[in-house]
């Protein structure tokens, strides 16, 4: 890459992706590849909880190392803040390196590390929004949350995604000279689909490919688990479906974060109005995060909210697959059988002065007030 704005074509070769469409399959994937690995695991999560899915991926990692596998973890220091201490022991002493990226302090606490990347041999990857927890552990309709994986042998992605985690890896700790360091990693170099974001990037490469491909659209199927789009995105979206282009959007009915539940139904209204189509998952907390824009996919760890545009490190694989966004489409079709739709009527029914006021203090908390403690963090450490 000549320069950190530039990003390549998507690829469009299906055989260099593959779905993992629930939580289930995506831990069945993982586990196999760590028993198949030969000589590197990198292993890099927001969230990994001291339950039974956790400890045995402990379990397996520790497996691996003995025999030799390189192997090492990155966990968020606020994600991953409830882990008992000497969790880790075991598997260090199995010859693993463990990484706490930005543990948890007051002064730095906004800055966070949300990627999901699980790289072997540096021949197969597979990322999306699951975390390492027995929630995520199901089939997102009677069982676990609704999430996907991607499983990606793309070469130009696997470089890109062990570069960025190396500097990660390296540069766990906040310091004054680390963010320097981190201001323009040193991976953005490397061509290929992988969009990064972070708050020391240039600009955001999934919000700017995003607002891109969505403002040249006909057809637009949006899957949020925390949807708080800025106003130009919003604008975009609505411009489709004004124009008589289609714009889909299924967001979560359950959730585990009222507080951006409550700012995205603050929004309905103007985008219903555009006519853009909005469902509420019914049967579990949907967790992924998906666009499906005419006949490319984006799909990684990113919300469509202002943190991940503009705090936390993320990660998201922009493809150009038609065989990719056909399946993608067949299951987003499904999930809107299990989802209710809200109509504008409904959603004027329901905006009684206590859901706006909430409404509006959760967009401002999120929109304005969680930016601000970033930038001001930042300042602090540059």
């Amino acid at each position: 890459m000549a320069r950190p704005s530039a990003h390549a074509s998507p690829d469009p070769d299906p055989a260099h992706a593959a779905w993992l469409p629930t939580g289930a399959e995506v831990y069945r994937r993982m586990f196999a590849l760590i028993a198949a690995a030969r000589t590197s695991i990198r292993f890099e999560t927001y969230i990994w909880t001291a339950d039974a899915v956790g400890d045995r991926f402990r379990a397996a990692l520790a497996v691996a190392a003995r025999r030799g596998v390189r192997v090492r973890v990155l966990v968020d220091g606020a994600g991953s803040t409830d882990l008992p201490a000497g969790y880790w022991r075991d598997l260090t002493a199995a010859g693993a390196e463990v990484h706490v990226f930005n543990p948890l302090t007051f002064r730095h606490f906004s800055l966070r590390n949300h990627r999901k990347l699980f790289l072997v041999d540096d021949a197969v990857a597979v990322t999306g929004g699951w975390n390492i927890a027995e929630e995520y552990d199901g089939d997102g309709v009677t069982r676990g949350w609704r999430d996907l994986g991607l499983e990606l042998r793309h070469p130009a992605a696997l470089i890109q995604l062990s570069a960025s985690f190396d500097s990660l890896f390296a540069g766990h700790l906040v310091q004054h000279w680390l963010q320097r360091q981190l201001r323009r990693p040193e991976f953005l170099r490397h061509p290929g689909p992988v969009l990064f974001s972070g708050p020391r990037l240039r600009r955001n490469q999934f919000h700017r490919q995003l607002l891109v491909s969505v403002r040249k659209a006909q057809h637009v199927r949006i899957v949020s688990a925390y949807f708080v789009p800025g106003l130009r995105l919003r604008r975009a979206l609505a411009a489709v479906a004004r124009r008589g282009g289609t714009v889909e959007v299924l967001l979560a009915g359950k959730t585990d974060v009222a507080l951006a539940q409550r700012a995205a139904r603050s929004l309905y209204g103007p985008l219903l109005r555009a006519g853009v189509r909005i469902w509420e998952y019914q049967p579990q907390i949907l967790h992924a995060k998906l666009a499906l824009v005419d006949d490319t996919v984006f799909v990684g760890s990113a919300n469509l909210d202002a943190r991940s545009f503009a705090i936390n490190y993320e990660l998201t694989v922009h493809l150009n697959d038609n065989s990719l966004v056909a399946e993608a489409s067949a299951a987003f079709a499904e999930d809107l059988l299990q989802s209710r739709e809200i109509t504008l009527a409904e959603w004027r029914q329901s905006r009684t002065w206590v859901t706006r006021l909430r409404g509006a203090w959760a967009r401002f908390l999120m929109i304005r007030v969680d930016p601000w403690l970033a930038r001001r963090q930042l300042r602090d450490i540059a």
